[in-house]
């Protein structure tokens, strides 16, 4: 049953943007009367009889649309109190004031009681507190007099199980706003109170990223140097670049081209943001220098053959020099570039038949997260730390394999093979939204990190500036 919704959410999201004008969660528009009304003819009523029921659109006193209708599942159904989607979800020119006629059961302040379709008992009750069916809260029955609180945003349990002093029966009909307060500063009211307009510089600086995107181009090893010359990042020699012939024979490549790959265009990317304050670009030998704790006795043997931290490295060169440029040497350290926050333990894993949990750990040295929780870790660093971007560096234990003349092969090394740029923020409707930029192009987030199964990415910090002229 949660994955049949999850599936419809999916559906509705390809029609409709994520998020509309959404209101702080203190002023939506309260359904209780609502939910009194119909508590018996729908809420408490007969599985049969309630998935027989037609849906019916009800006005509320505050303002607003509800369509109250049910959904059927395999072993579950679902009650939905589901609001309209308002604002930019319209698609108009006065979108605040206008509607959709859309309720896909996601839209801000809708309201789902799922229950057993055998016995007709109540599993638990969801709350979109943002128009966005990826963020929610989640209640589920404890004791009696005592149920319990989930929090989760795209697939992170950012509270869970956290115990009310309520029944469960009670939430039929009590204020949303009223349960929350029940969890006072445990409910992490701001990730789900969120003001687009404070993202308008990591707006403007991804739409200027993107208007140089068309004349680069990718090479191997490739980067810019602090002349301003296509360099090859090994040898720091010029590369080559003949001119092309007018007509190349049919068959024959066409003549090479400068470009970057993905550490030169990390560079090029930082160069950028640092420019328009020096004047200047940064040399490349400087940022393949160690940085920070990383390693250990046992690779130091293997840095020269394998090279396992030079992406790890190079971000870290790049960002402590973009902090001490924009900011002060206070802020060049590894403890102020780097991200070690732990908002969240656990994550949701869904499989083809269910949802399980399990555990998230974090934070690991010498490896960054765990990319399967990456993306709401990001979400919750555009809400923390607004005014960032950031320099992922991909990881994975790698290792050559066992050859005849080699039958014990080489040792798995923790590898720092790739990096890219991560800009996370919310659009004009207050859409989450993270935009990649890798090997001289835009690239999406799922194409990222369906790319990269079970790696790690370490993360580190650069100051926001829109002024980006590499």
């Amino acid at each position: 049953m949660r994955l049949l919704f999850f599936a419809v959410c999916l559906s509705a999201c390809a029609l409709f943007p994520l998020s509309a004008s959404d209101v702080p969660t203190r002023k939506i528009a309260d359904d209780s009367s609502l939910r009194i009304s119909v508590r018996d003819a729908w809420l408490n009523e007969i599985p049969e009889r309630a998935l027989t029921k037609r849906p019916v659109i009800h006005r509320l006193p505050g303002g607003g649309r509800v369509e109250l209708r049910a959904e059927a599942g395999r072993d579950e159904f679902m009650v939905i109190l589901a609001r309209e989607l308002t604002g930019g979800a319209a698609g108009a020119a006065n979108a605040a004031a206008l509607s959709s006629g859309s309720f896909p059961g996601w839209a801000q302040g809708s309201w789902i009681l799922t229950r057993r379709r055998d016995t007709g008992a109540a599993t638990r009750i969801r709350v979109f507190l943002r128009s966005d069916p990826y963020a929610y809260v989640q209640f589920r029955p404890l004791y009696n007099d005592k149920c319990q609180m989930d929090v989760v945003l795209y697939d992170a349990c950012m509270v869970r199980s956290l115990p009310l002093p309520v029944s469960f029966e009670r939430l039929y009909t009590m204020p949303v706003e009223d349960v929350l307060e029940l969890a006072g500063d445990k409910f992490p009211r701001r990730y789900f109170d969120i003001d687009p307009a404070g993202y308008r510089d990591e707006r403007l600086l991804i739409s200027r990223i993107r208007q140089f995107l068309p004349d680069l181009n990718f090479a191997d090893d490739g980067a810019i140097d602090e002349n301003g010359v296509y360099v090859y990042i090994n040898t720091l020699a010029p590369q080559e670049t003949p001119r092309p012939p007018a007509g190349p024979p049919r068959g024959t490549a066409g003549a090479s081209v400068p470009g970057l790959n993905c550490s030169g265009f990390v560079k090029w990317f930082v160069d950028g943001i640092l420019r328009p304050f020096t004047g200047e670009r940064l040399s490349i030998g400087p940022l393949k220098a160690p940085f920070g704790k990383r390693g250990s006795s046992f690779t130091d043997p293997w840095e020269a053959k394998r090279d396992p931290f030079f992406g790890l490295d190079w971000n870290r060169n790049l960002a402590s020099r973009a902090a001490l440029t924009l900011r002060s040497p206070a802020y060049a350290g590894l403890e102020e570039i780097e991200v070690r926050a732990e908002p969240f333990s656990q994550l949701l894993v869904r499989s083809k038949n269910a949802v399980s949990i399990r555990n998230y750990p974090g934070f690991l040295e010498n490896a960054g997260y765990g990319i399967e929780g990456l993306k709401p870790l990001l979400y919750t660093l555009a809400v923390d730390e607004p005014g960032k971007i950031y320099l992922a560096a991909v990881n994975n234990e790698t290792g050559p394999a066992s050859t005849p003349d080699n039958p014990r092969g080489a040792p798995r090394l923790r590898q720092y093979f790739h990096v890219a740029v991560l800009v996370p923020y919310f659009n004009e409707y207050g859409s989450f939204r993270i935009a990649v930029f890798e090997s001289a192009a835009e690239t999406s987030f799922n194409a990222f990190q369906s790319r990269y199964p079970a790696h790690y990415v370490n993360l580190v910090r650069i100051p926001l500036e829109t002024g980006f002229d590499p």
